[in-house]
C-alpha cells in the first residue's frame, strides 16, 4: 500500500501544513496509531479482517488531503511548535501527529457507518465498507492474551465504534475527556458524550490496569501469528469448480446431441447421475473423537466429545442430516438462536450423536468453531425434518455439559458430556429440598427433564445439578437451567458485601447463600427465553437496613451473557417477605452494557417502596466502591454510607447517584 503524498496541502482557509511532517508523524508513531484503529473497528470483522484494516487506515491517512489537526477552525493556523514536535513529525501532542490521528479515528468509524438508505438495524454488507488489502492463502491475527485480556475484548465488542475510540484515546493516548469529546466530535460520531460516558464506565476506577491490558498483544495487530486459511475449504472449492466445468461441458454435449440427434421423443442415450457427496458433506468425512479424549486434554469443550448413539455408523441417516443442513427441505422447521450463522458447513463437521429418542431420529453436530446442529426427522412417514442452530463459541467445562437432543409436551432430553459424573435435578424455588437424582442411560441421555413453566407462570424453576468428574476437576458441581435453546444455560452467584469472598468473583450457584438468593429472582430469568444466553450471575451487591422495621432489604444484580458476547442486566430489589419464594422487584434493564461484570464493577440504583405503616421512602444502594449517596429532583437527600432512604410522596420524581472510592461519580441505572 504505497503512500504518493504531495508536499504541500491546505489546511481550513489559507493554513498550511506540510505534509511530511505528517507522513514522518504516522511512521513515527505507525504502532500507536495501528494499535488504536484496530481498537476502534468493529469486532463483526473478525480479528484477520480487522488487522489488514487497521494497517490500511494508518496507512491511507494522508490520502485525500492533508490531515487536519484537531480544533482548528476556518480562517485559523495549526498551533505552534513546541519543543517536542519538532523534526520528523514531532511528538504525540504536535499538529501534525494530531491530524493523522483524527484521520485514522475518522476513517475507522467509517466501517461501522452505512448508507442513508441502508435499513435501520441491518449490518452493511463489507461490499459497502472502505476497502481493504487482500491476503491469500494466510490468516492473520493478534497473538492471543490471557482471559483477562479476553474478558475485556468481549466487553469491548458490545459497546459502539465511538466508545471504543473514546477508551482508545482515554487510555492509550491519555487525552482528558474534553478533548476526546472535541476529537470523536470532528471525527464525525454521533454522540462523543455518551461515548465518552461508556468508555469511563468499561475503564472503571483502575485505569492503570485496563490501559496495560489494552497495550497487550491481544490488541497489538503489528505483533501477529499466521496461520494458513482453510486449506479443505480451497481444496473442495478446486474440485467444485473443476467438477462444474465438467457438469458444464457434459450438459452441453447432451444439449448438442439432443438437437442434432434423429429424434427428441425417446429416452435420454445418458441417464442422469448423482451428484457425489464429497467434502464438508461427505458423512464418511466427520470428525470423530476417541472416546477418552477428554480426560487427556487442556480443551474441555465440544471437540473432546466422541460420538454416542446407536446409529453413528448410519451413512444414509448422516448423509441426510449433512444434506439437510447445507440446503434444508421444504417445509422443515428451521430455527436459530441469536446471532447464529446457519449457512452449511465449512468443512466436515464432528459428530456428537446419532440415534433414535421416541419417534425421533436425532443427530448432532458440532462445526469445529462456532455452533452446535441438531438435525431430527421422524421415524413415521409424513413428518417433517427439524432443524436447530445454536452458538457454542468459546464453551467450556460448564458451557459444553449438555445440549437438548429432544423435547416434548414442556420436558426436554440432554446429552451430557463424557466428563459429568454425576446428575440430578432440583426446584430453584425451593432451596430447602435435596436434589434428586436423575436417570442417565448408556450413551449419556438423561430422562425427560420438566422445563419452566411458560406463559408467564412460575410455579417451579427446573434445574440440573451437574458434577464434574474428578479426573479433570475435584468436586465441581454446578447448575444449568434450560431457556429454549440448544445449548442450557449456566447459572452462577456472587457472594454479598462482607462474606469474606473476594470482590466480584462468581462463583458456582450451589451453595445454600447462592440457592437462597436465587430462589427469589430466578422467575426474572422468564424475559431470557430464547435469546441465546450462555450464563447468568446473582450478584447481591447491596445491603439496606429499611426504615421503621427491623428487617432489611438487598439488591441484586442479574447479568446474563449471550454467546454472541452482548449483556443484559436486571437490577433487582429485594424486600423482607414472608415467603422464600417471593419474587424480586426489577428497578432496571439495561441490554448491551458492561455493568456487573468485571469491566463494569459499580452499579448504584434506587426505587420507591413503601414501609408497613404506609408511609412512602425513596431507597438508592450502591455496590462497594460507593462512599456517598445523593437523590435529586422532587426529593433531594444525601448520605455518607452505600445506602440511603428518604421519606418521599408516593409519585416522587428523582435521580440517585454515588460517589466512588478514588473519585469520581456515577448514576443510577434505569
Amino acid at each position: 500500500m504505497p503512500l504518493h503524498p504531495s508536499p504541500l496541502r491546505i489546511l481550513g482557509n489559507g493554513a498550511r501544513l506540510d505534509v511530511k511532517e505528517a507522513e514522518a508523524a504516522l511512521v513515527e508513531h505507525y504502532p500507536r496509531l495501528v494499535r488504536l484503529a484496530y481498537l476502534t473497528l468493529p469486532p463483526s470483522l473478525g480479528r484477520h479482517r480487522r488487522v489488514l484494516a487497521a494497517h490500511a487506515v494508518v496507512q491511507r491517512a494522508l490520502y485525500g488531503g492533508a490531515p487536519t489537526a484537531p480544533g482548528q477552525g476556518e480562517g485559523t493556523v495549526p498551533a505552534p511548535r513546541t519543543a517536542g514536535s519538532a523534526g520528523h513529525g514531532g511528538g504525540p501532542q504536535a499538529p501534525a501527529y494530531a491530524g493523522v490521528r483524527l484521520r485514522v479515528v475518522r476513517s475507522a468509524l467509517a466501517y461501522d457507518s452505512r448508507p442513508r438508505w441502508w435499513p435501520a438495524r441491518v449490518p452493511p454488507p463489507a461490499t459497502l465498507r472502505p476497502s481493504m488489502p487482500v491476503v491469500r492463502g494466510l490468516r492473520l491475527f493478534p497473538r492471543a492474551g490471557g482471559i483477562e485480556e479476553f474478558t475485556l475484548d468481549r466487553v469491548v465488542a458490545e459497546v459502539t465504534g465511538p466508545a471504543r475510540a473514546a477508551l482508545g484515546l482515554l487510555l492509550l493516548e491519555s487525552l482528558s475527556e474534553d478533548s476526546t469529546r472535541t476529537l470523536l466530535g470532528e471525527a464525525g460520531a454521533a454522540a462523543p458524550a455518551d461515548a465518552v460516558r461508556v468508555a469511563g464506565e468499561i475503564a472503571g476506577s483502575d485505569h492503570d490496569r485496563v490501559r496495560t491490558l489494552l497495550r497487550s498483544p491481544e490488541f497489538d495487530p503489528c505483533t501477529v501469528q499466521t496461520r494458513p486459511s482453510d486449506l479443505l475449504r480451497r481444496r473442495n472449492r478446486r474440485r467444485a469448480g473443476t467438477a462444474a466445468v465438467a457438469l458444464f461441458a457434459v450438459a452441453g454435449g447432451l444439449a448438442l446431441d439432443a438437437a442434432t440427434g434423429p429424434g427428441h421423443s425417446g429416452p435420454p442415450a445418458v441417464a442422469p447421475r448423482a451428484t457425489p457427496v464429497v467434502g464438508a458433506l461427505d458423512p464418511v468425512a466427520l470428525a470423530r473423537t476417541p472416546a477418552g479424549q477428554w480426560a487427556d486434554t487442556s480443551r474441555v469443550d465440544f471437540s473432546a466429545w466422541a460420538p454416542r448413539g446407536g446409529r453413528t455408523d448410519d451413512e444414509a441417516l448422516l448423509a441426510r442430516a449433512l444434506g439437510a443442513w447445507a440446503r434444508p427441505p421444504a417445509g422443515a422447521a428451521v430455527t436459530r438462536a441469536p446471532g447464529t450463522p446457519d449457512v452449511p458447513p465449512a468443512q466436515s463437521p464432528r459428530l456428537l450423536f446419532a440415534g433414535d429418542l421416541g419417534g425421533e431420529a436425532v443427530v448432532l453436530f458440532h462445526d469445529g468453531g462456532v455452533r452446535v446442529v441438531r438435525y431430527a426427522e421422524p421415524r413415521s412417514r409424513g413428518g417433517v425434518p427439524e432443524l436447530d442452530f445454536a452458538r457454542v463459541d468459546d464453551a467450556d467445562v460448564t458451557t459444553a455439559a449438555a445440549v437438548v437432543v429432544s423435547r416434548s409436551g414442556g420436558a426436554a432430553r440432554f446429552l451430557l458430556a463424557p466428563w459429568i459424573a454425576e446428575s440430578a435435578t432440583r426446584d430453584l424455588l425451593t432451596p430447602d429440598s435435596p436434589a434428586r437424582p436423575l436417570d442417565v442411560d448408556e450413551d449419556g441421555v438423561t430422562a425427560a427433564v420438566s422445563g419452566p413453566a411458560g406463559g408467564g407462570g412460575c410455579g417451579s424453576w427446573p434445574v440440573m445439578q451437574l458434577r464434574s468428574s474428578e479426573r479433570i476437576v475435584e468436586k465441581h458441581a454446578f447448575l444449568v437451567t434450560d431457556l429454549g435453546d440448544l445449548s442450557p444455560v449456566h447459572l452462577t452467584h456472587t457472594p454479598k458485601p462482607g462474606s469474606g469472598a473476594p470482590a466480584r468473583q462468581p462463583r458456582e450457584a450451589t451453595g445454600t447463600d447462592a440457592l437462597v438468593g436465587w430462589a427469589r429472582t430466578a422467575c426474572s430469568l422468564q424475559g431470557l427465553r430464547g435469546s441465546g444466553v450462555r450464563a447468568v450471575n446473582h450478584w447481591q451487591f447491596a445491603e439496606q437496613s429499611l426504615p421503621g422495621i427491623r428487617a432489611g432489604a438487598s439488591w441484586v444484580c442479574t447479568r446474563a451473557d449471550t454467546w454472541r458476547g452482548q449483556g443484559r442486566v436486571l437490577v433487582q430489589f429485594v424486600p423482607p417477605a414472608t415467603s422464600a419464594t417471593a419474587p424480586a422487584e426489577v428497578v432496571a434493564d439495561r441490554r448491551n452494557t458492561a455493568l456487573c461484570s468485571r469491566f463494569g464493577q459499580h452499579v448504584v440504583a434506587a426505587t420507591r417502596w413503601r414501609s408497613p405503616t404506609g408511609a412512602w421512602y425513596v431507597l438508592a444502594a450502591g455496590s462497594r466502591a460507593a462512599t456517598g449517596i445523593q437523590v435529586a429532583g422532587s426529593v433531594r437527600g444525601a448520605s455518607k454510607g452505600r445506602t440511603l432512604a428518604v421519606p418521599a410522596p408516593r409519585d416522587a420524581v428523582f435521580r440517585a447517584s454515588a460517589r466512588l472510592r478514588g473519585g469520581g461519580t456515577m448514576q443510577s441505572v434505569r
